[in-house]
């Protein structure tokens, strides 16, 4: 009897690490329209910000040269205290006038719940945007075009 008991807490156990692990998630297309601007290929952090403004989790970051990421400051400062592995997660930097598009990976426990999207920018010996664009994660905001402050010109996000 026992043993039975431990058999059906461990597969318990197992059950609720799988599931907690394959969160459900959702994929969004993001275009990242650059305003027009002379200089360097910016770098662009894109996090997901908790209900508290903290950092919580780097999507994607444009610009693969890892000597520059120190330009993003907000961003590098989290990053360095909570390493992760984002080499998968990279892309080139966006020069002034073009247009990037990538896949986020969002989790839908996330929308409508406080948490944000930040686009954080940088620019060779200019001026630093902590958040040229920032996207409270609502149903209706993902679905509309967000502009921005610095470099980047606009945001659009639609759901695959």
């Amino acid at each position: 009897m026992k043993s039975l008991l431990k058999i059906y807490l461990i597969g318990t156990f197992l059950f609720c690490i799988t599931f907690q692990s394959n969160a459900q998630t959702s994929k969004y297309k993001c275009m990242i329209q650059m305003s027009t601007y002379m200089g360097e290929g910016a770098y662009i952090a894109v996090s997901l910000i908790n209900p508290k403004g903290e950092y919580e989790k780097t999507l994607y970051v444009m610009g693969d040269d890892k000597k520059w990421y120190k330009s993003l400051k907000e961003w590098n400062a989290f990053q360095s205290k909570r390493p992760a592995n984002i080499s998968a997660k990279t892309g080139a930097s966006v020069t002034g006038g073009d247009r990037s598009m990538t896949t986020l990976e969002i989790e839908d426990s996330k929308i409508n719940s406080g948490y944000k999207l930040r686009f954080e920018t940088a620019v060779e010996d200019q001026k630093y945007y902590v958040n040229d664009v920032e996207i409270a994660m609502t149903t209706q905001n993902l679905a509309e075009k967000t502009e921005g402050k610095g470099y980047i010109r606009y945001v659009r996000l639609n759901k695959i």
